[in-house]
């Protein structure tokens, strides 16, 4: 269940018509520059502020005077955007969600109503509807020998031809607090992980990630 229509709902992200071209989330990050500045310049002028060049706020988002916005970004509607958020760009940030005090966005696709409230890294990445990332868990998004990620499916390995990879969560997936998520991995819709995980592969659907990587099926 790792495939784009499995993992996402596309009524809940302004990247839906990009994400329908692909089969597997990964194949959409090297594009998201470029699809942010495309769908900045056909934003209606009615809705949404552009305080900076290549940067797009919904007038009715919160953003706190210390936040950084870094272009290319959208910021969604009701989105709220905290103290010390240091958002670097090519960050496609939904409707109704919440980027915390320190969190760091790069390269990502936030979909709506995405929580990652506190001390999160989230680089090369795409978090799907209501996902959420408990405080102080991160996406670590380049592997420690520097080689290119490959997806680890059970027994299926699929190279991604990527450096730079760092999680896709699916629908509703909860992410513990001071988890790691190891490039490429991948975790299926309505899932849960620990706190203080260290995560690596493909996780199903409806499980729990629990301590030392043992996944159960929930009930």
């Amino acid at each position: 269940m790792i495939t784009i229509r499995e993992l996402y709902d596309l009524s809940h992200t302004r990247a839906s018509d990009y994400l329908s071209a692909f089969t597997y989330p990964w194949e959409a990050l090297k594009g998201i520059k470029e699809l942010i500045l495309s769908l900045g310049e056909n934003l209606p002028e009615d809705e949404f502020d552009q305080p900076a060049p290549g940067v797009w706020v919904h007038r009715t988002a919160v953003v706190a005077p210390t936040a950084y916005l870094g272009a290319p970004c959208i910021i969604g509607a009701k989105t709220e955007v905290r103290h010390g958020a240091f958002i670097r760009g090519s960050a496609l940030v939904g409707d109704g969600c919440v980027v915390g005090n320190s969190v760091e966005l790069k390269n990502v696709i936030l979909f709506d109503s995405v929580q990652v409230p506190h001390y999160n890294y989230v680089g090369d990445s795409i978090l799907g509807y209501k996902s959420h990332m408990g405080a102080g868990s991160l996406t670590s998004n380049v592997k420690s020998d520097k080689t290119l990620v490959v997806v680890h499916n059970g027994a299926e390995h699929i190279p991604t031809g990527l450096k730079k990879f760092g999680a896709m969560l699916g629908n509703f997936v909860e992410v513990g607090c001071n988890s790691v998520l190891n490039p490429g991995t991948v975790i299926g819709c309505n899932s849960n992980v620990y706190p203080l995980s260290c995560v690596r592969g493909v996780v199903p659907e409806n499980s729990i990630y629990k301590t030392g990587g043992v996944i159960v099926a929930k009930k």
